[in-house]
C-alpha cells in the first residue's frame, strides 16, 4: 500500500475521533455502563480505529467487525436498541470519516462497510448469547442456592434466611397455602415497580388464574393440594406504568416437619430484555429486510395454519411476479430494482386492508397475497384486480417513470384438500400461464392445465435419461418419385417409447428438447441412426438387383431444428457421421423449416452453404407457412422445397379447386425455374397424387403412399411403381 503522508494520517485520526464522538452520542443513552460519556467515547475510539483499518485493509477482511461486536457487548451495550444505533452510525459515518487519507471508490466503500456491519452484528449476537447464557446459568445457580438456603433457613435460623432473602438478585416471594403473600424481597418489588408493603397486601391468586398460559392454573392447583412439589413457567405480569414484566417463575412447595404443605415459595427471574431481543430477532427472521413485508418463512407458517384449519374454511392465494423485472436490473442496476420492489410492496400492501389478508415477498420479484376464509372466489379475484390497478400507475425513481406489469396466478378453494406444496405449485403454474398469455393479467388455477404443465415438466426431467436408456426410436416415411412412382428416399421421424406414457410423437417432446438444449445430442443420435440406416438400405438395394441409376442413391431425410442449425459443431458432426457410415454426402438431405431461415444473415447460412458444397441436400421444410417469398430462395442454399400440407387440401376434390391448382402449379413452376425440386407433404388421396403428377411435382409423401413405419418395412416399396 502507498505510504500515507503524516498530515493525512492526522486527518484520518481526527476523522475517526469525530466518528467515535458521533458513535458515543448515539449509543451511550442505550448503554448500561458506569462510564461517563467522555470515558465511553475514549473507549470507542480504539474500536473506531480498528474498523477504519479494516475498511482500508488489502486484502479486505471483515473479521475486525466481529471483534468490535464482542467488545461492545463487553462494554454493556446490551439494550435492545443498542445494536440498531451501533450499526446505523457505522453505515452513515464510517466511510465518510475514515477515507480522507486513503479514499475508496464509493461502491467499494459501501460494500466493505456493509460487510463490516454484518460482522459487527454477528459478533454482537454471539457475545450477547454467551453473556445471556452465562447470566442464565448464574441466575439458575443463584435461584437453586436461594431455594435451598430458604428451606434451611425456615427450619433453622431466621437470621440466616433474612440475609439470603434480602440480598438475592432474583425476586423472591413467600405466600401461605391460601395464597396470602407473607413476604417479598426488594428485588421482587423492583421488578414489579411496587413497594414491598403493597405487594404484601396482594394474593397469589391475583396473578395465577384460569386465563394464564397452558397448564399454569392446573399446575398451581396441584401444588396447593400437595400433589406437586414445584413447577416452572414463563409468565408475564403487568406493571403500573403499562409495561409488561416477563419472568421465568419457579413455584415450590415448602413442607413442614411432618411433610404437610406450609408455604409457597416463588423465585422470579426477569427475562424481559432477553424476550424483547428474541422478539426482535424473530421479526428479522420472518420479515423481508428490503420491503419490510413478511418473508417466505412467515408466509409458509401462515399458509400451513390456514390449510390445516378445522371445519368448513376456505383460502385464497394470489401469486404475483413482475413482468420483465430482470430487464430493469440489467439496464438500470440493482439499486433501482430494489427501489422498484419497495414501491411495489407498498402498493400491494395498500390493497390488502383486511386483517384476513397477508401480503408477503417470497423472493426476488415474487409476491403473494394470502386471504384467510374469503367470502368466495370474487373476493380473491377482486384483490388481484386491485393489485394490477395499483401497479398500473408508473413508479417514479430517480426522475424515471417505470411502468410495472405483473402476472398473477390465483388458487382458491376449501382448506384441507391441498397441502402447501401443492397450492404453491398450482399458483406458480397458473402465474406462468398468465405470463405466457401476454402478462399484466391474472389467471385462475385449473386442474387440467396444472396436470398438463406437470406432465410437461415430468417429460422434460425424463428427457436426458431417456436418451441414455435408448427409449427413442426412428420410423421412416417413403418419399415417392412422381415421375415413375418409385421410392426416392425416406424421411426419418423420431419417436419416444416412454415407460409410463407409452409411444409419444415428436410434438410431445421436440419443443421441450429444443427449449432445454437436449435437441443437440438427440439430433446427433437421429442423424447417426438415419445415416447408418441409409447405408444399410443401399447395401440391401445393391444385393437385391433392383435397377437404379448409380447417380441416384437412396436418400434419407433428417429434420434439423433451429438450435441445431446454430450449433457450432453442425458441419464437423455431420461430416463425421457420413464418414463413419461410409456413405456419400448426397445420401443425406437435411430438412430445415422455412421459419428458421427467415431473416437469417450470411453468417447464419454459412453452415448450410458448407454442407451443400459438400453435396448434402438441403430441403426447405413447411414452405409457405413462414410468410417468405420465392425471391428469397435465390440466396438460400436449398435444393428442394417441401410444400406444407395446407397447400394441397384443395386438391383432394375431383375436380380440384382451380385456384389451388393454379397456386400450387405456379410455385412448382417458379421453383423449377430456380433449379429447385419440389416435394409435397400430406398426400392422402389418389386425386391429390394425380393432380400433383400433372403439375410436374418431383416427389411426394403421405398416407396415400405409406404411413411411417419401421426401417425393415421400407424395402417393400422399392420395386413398386405408381
Amino acid at each position: 500500500m502507498t505510504a500515507v503522508p503524516q498530515d493525512l494520517k492526522g486527518a484520518e485520526r481526527d476523522g475517526l475521533r469525530r466518528f467515535a464522538t458521533i458513535w458515543s452520542r448515539a449509543v451511550y443513552p442505550v448503554t448500561a455502563t458506569s462510564m461517563t460519556r467522555a470515558e465511553f467515547e475514549d473507549h470507542l475510539y480504539p474500536l473506531a480505529e480498528l474498523l477504519g483499518d479494516a475498511l482500508h485493509s488489502h486484502p479486505f477482511s471483515p473479521a475486525a467487525g466481529r471483534e468490535v461486536g464482542v467488545a461492545l457487548v463487553a462494554a454493556h451495550c446490551t439494550d435492545p436498541e443498542a445494536l440498531p444505533q451501533i450499526l446505523g452510525v457505522v453505515e452513515s459515518y464510517l466511510v465518510l470519516y475514515s477515507s480522507e487519507a486513503d479514499p475508496l471508490p464509493v461502491d467499494e466503500g459501501r460494500a466493505r462497510c456493509s460487510r463490516l456491519q454484518h460482522a459487527i452484528a454477528a459478533g454482537f449476537s454471539r457475545a450477547l448469547r454467551e453473556r445471556t447464557r452465562t447470566e442464565q446459568e448464574s441466575l439458575s445457580r443463584a435461584a437453586l442456592a436461594a431455594q435451598t438456603a430458604v428451606e434451611e433457613a425456615l427450619h433453622t435460623s431466621e437470621t440466616r434466611f433474612r440475609a439470603v432473602f434480602e440480598d438475592a438478585t432474583i425476586g423472591i416471594g413467600i405466600a401461605d397455602m391460601d395464597g396470602r403473600i407473607r413476604d417479598v424481597n426488594g428485588a421482587l418489588a423492583r421488578m414489579f415497580g411496587r413497594s414491598e408493603d403493597e405487594l404484601r397486601r396482594r394474593s397469589v391468586n391475583d396473578w395465577v388464574h384460569p386465563g394464564d398460559a397452558t397448564d399454569v392454573y392446573r399446575k398451581h392447583r396441584e401444588l396447593v393440594r400437595g400433589e406437586r412439589d414445584h413447577f416452572r413457567v414463563e409468565k408475564p405480569f403487568p406493571r403500573p406504568d403499562g409495561t409488561v414484566l416477563w419472568t421465568n417463575m419457579t413455584i415450590s412447595l415448602l413442607r413442614g416437619a411432618e411433610g404437610e404443605p406450609r408455604y409457597q415459595l416463588a423465585l422470579l427471574e426477569d427475562i424481559t430484555e432477553r424476550r424483547l431481543l428474541h422478539l426482535r430477532l424473530r421479526y428479522e427472521a420472518t420479515h423481508d429486510e428490503l420491503t419490510g413485508l413478511p418473508n417466505r418463512t412467515l408466509f409458509a407458517e401462515r399458509l400451513e395454519r390456514v390449510l390445516s384449519a378445522e371445519g368448513p374454511a376456505r383460502f385464497g392465494l394470489c401469486y404475483l411476479d413482475i413482468d420483465g423485472f430482470k430487464a430493469v436490473n440489467d439496464s438500470l442496476g440493482h439499486a433501482v430494482g430494489d427501489q422498484l420492489l419497495v414501491s411495489v410492496a407498498e402498493r400491494l400492501q395498500s390493497c390488502a386492508t383486511s386483517p384476513a389478508h397477508l401480503v408477503a415477498r417470497i423472493g426476488g420479484d415474487e409476491f403473494v397475497a394470502l386471504i384467510t376464509d374469503p367470502s368466495g372466489r370474487d373476493e380473491v379475484t377482486e384483490l388481484a384486480r386491485q393489485a394490477l390497478a395499483a401497479l398500473a400507475t408508473p413508479i417514479t425513481i430517480d426522475g424515471r417513470e417505470l411502468s410495472v406489469r405483473a402476472s398473477i396466478g390465483i388458487v382458491e378453494g376449501p382448506s384441507g384438500e391441498l397441502g402447501p406444496a401443492e397450492v404453491m405449485r398450482s399458483a406458480d403454474i397458473t402465474m406462468y400461464r398468465a405470463k405466457d398469455a401476454g402478462g399484466n393479467r391474472y389467471e385462475l388455477a385449473d386442474p387440467d392445465s396444472d396436470a398438463r404443465a406437470i406432465d410437461r415438466h415430468s417429460l422434460t426431467n425424463h428427457l436426458p435419461a431417456a436418451l441414455e436408456r435408448d427409449e427413442f426410436f426412428l420410423e421412416y416415411q417413403p418419399l415417392i418419385r412422381m415421375s415413375d412412382g418409385r421410392v426416392d428416399g425416406a424421411e426419418a421421424l423420431v419417436r419416444w417409447h416412454h415407460p409410463v406414457h407409452g409411444r409419444l410423437g415428436p410434438d410431445r417432446f421436440i419443443p421441450m428438447a429444443e427449449h432445454t438444449g437436449l435437441i443437440v445430442p438427440l439430433g446427433r443420435w437421429v442423424l447417426e441412426q438415419a445415416v447408418e440406416q441409409a447405408r444399410e438400405w443401399q447395401r440391401q438395394l445393391a444385393a437385391s438387383g433392383t435397377e437404379r441409376a448409380p447417380t441416384e442413391p437412396l436418400r434419407v431425410n433428417v429434420n434439423l431444428s433451429p438450435r441445431q442449425l446454430h450449433h457450432p459443431d453442425l458441419v464437423p458432426d455431420t461430416v463425421a457421421v457420413l464418414e463413419a457410415a461410409g456413405v456419400s454426402p448426397d445420401s443425406l438431405c437435411l430438412e430445415v423449416t422455412e421459419s428458421a431461415l427467415i431473416g437469417a444473415d450470411e453468417d447464419e447460412l454459412k453452415p448450410l452453404r458448407q454442407l451443400a458444397e459438400l453435396g448434402v441436400e438441403i430441403a426447405l421444410d413447411d414452405f409457405g407457412t413462414g410468410y417468405s417469398n420465392l425471391a428469397n430462395l435465390r440466396r438460400l442454399p436449398a435444393t428442394t422445397l417441401k410444400l406444407d400440407r395446407s397447400f394441397t387440401q384443395g386438391l383432394q376434390r375431383h375436380p380440384a379447386d382451380p385456384v389451388d391448382v393454379t397456386f400450387v402449379g405456379g410455385i412448382i413452376s417458379l421453383a423449377h425455374a430456380l433449379g429447385l425440386r419440389v416435394t409435397v407433404e400430406g398426400v392422402e388421396t389418389e386425386a391429390q397424387a394425380l393432380q400433383l403428377r400433372q403439375l410436374d411435382c418431383d416427389t411426394a409423401q403421405g398416407w396415400y403412399y405409406a404411413r411411417p413405419s419401421a426401417a425393415k418395412d421400407i424395402p417393400a416399396y422399392w420395386a413398386q411403381a405408381g
